[in-house]
């Protein structure tokens, strides 16, 4: 079970908070393509260039557009979507924005997560609730060893701590609320790794700053060449994330975890100079002029060194696994990018991979 059920999910009624964002585009479009009937509901995306807005209208997906800080709003548009299946992946994803407003992440990311539970209480079709947070919800040792879903949570950072307190909030509002209510939504967290796919233009993430460098006709500064991270292909947790939520709504007799890991294999730990290489070395092999990287001080506040995530527990209740490899990743995503510098359209980029990892296996 990777590939989602077009069965279920086709007319089904979805709400995807944080649609306008790289991770949301997608999945509308993959839902789309399914036949759901998506309600979005995120901010105006950013300035510049931003996925969402380059697929152009998608069928069967309607956008609102609004703020989980804002309760009224929230109310009003889930009363307007009707879900069956609500997905919350609205965020403030950045690590190093977090420390110049840590009141805004946590507003967003804690308190847009309770405003958007309450706002769900009166949705009575509603039958799967998952929310994404972050494999930067554990307490991190550097130790390098994969999280597993029973280590403890926490953060050294704002942003850590927020998504550690986005995990503590869903674990009360489904031990305390959901779980004493019959008929009552099933809710879970996904945590995922480092995400990297086509279309993404966040700021101070590695292989977006590394396209925008390639177009500038700059080298691309590293600060941590050598920090290991989970990577994955957007598509690979996107599935995941579309077999969880199923499994929520369809299995209610059947005990589920209250959160998983979505991550690559555990034997495929990269760092940063490695996946910047690969980049590199794909677009050029597309006939993409681009300068090598170059490695600069460090000038900001800590990151881990070490990031990793066991998916295991994914593996055994779902039957979720990775189709691709790291390096499957990083060249699918320097193709779509090295296919968009060509003149190719977004749209097609993403149909065309939606489509070719339709078919995939994964592996063992």
């Amino acid at each position: 079970m990777t590939s989602p059920n077009v069965e279920f999910w086709r007319d089904r009624r979805v709400l995807v908070t944080g649609h306008t964002g790289f991770k949301g585009a997608w999945i509308c479009a993959w839902l789309a393509e399914l036949g759901a009937d998506v309600t979005g509901f995120a901010l105006e995306p950013d300035p510049g260039a931003n996925l969402f807005r380059d697929l152009g209208p998608l069928s069967g997906v309607k956008s609102i557009i609004g703020d989980v800080r804002d309760r009224d709003a929230l109310q009003r548009a889930c009363a307007e979507a009707r879900p069956e299946v609500a997905i919350h992946m609205a965020a403030q994803s950045l690590v190093r924005r977090s420390f110049l407003d840590p009141r805004g992440t946590y507003a967003t990311n804690v308190q847009g997560t309770g405003n958007l539970l309450e706002a769900l209480e009166p949705c009575d079709e509603l039958r799967a609730i998952l929310i994404a947070t972050s494999d930067k919800c554990y307490r991190n040792d550097n130790s390098g060893r994969p999280f597993v879903e029973t280590d403890p949570l926490g953060g050294n950072d704002p942003y850590s701590a927020s998504k550690a307190a986005q995990e503590t909030m869903a674990i009360g509002w489904r031990r305390g609320l959901l779980e004493n209510r019959d008929g009552a939504a099933r809710l879970g967290t996904a945590r995922a790794g480092n995400v990297i796919g086509g279309g993404d233009w966040s700021e101070d993430r590695i292989l977006p700053d590394l396209f925008r460098a390639i177009q500038a006709g700059e080298a691309l500064e590293v600060r941590n060449p050598g920090a290991t991270r989970p990577w994955q292909h957007v598509l690979d947790v996107l599935a995941g994330y579309l077999d969880y939520a199923e499994a929520l709504y369809a299995d209610a007799d059947r005990a589920l975890p209250s959160a998983l890991n979505f991550g690559p294999r555990t034997t495929e730990a990269k760092p940063v100079q490695w996946l910047v290489e690969r980049a590199l070395d794909r677009v050029r092999a597309d006939g993409i002029t681009a300068k090598d990287w170059a490695g600069v001080p460090v000038n900001g506040p800590h990151e881990a060194a070490h990031l990793a995530l066991d998916a295991g527990l994914a593996a055994r209740t779902l039957g979720w696994r990775p189709c691709l490899t790291q390096e499957d990743a990083t060249d699918w995503t320097a193709d779509w990018h090295a296919g968009l510098i060509g003149g190719k359209p977004a749209a097609a980029l993403v149909r065309e991979q939606i489509s070719r990892f339709s078919d995939l296996t994964p592996a063992a």
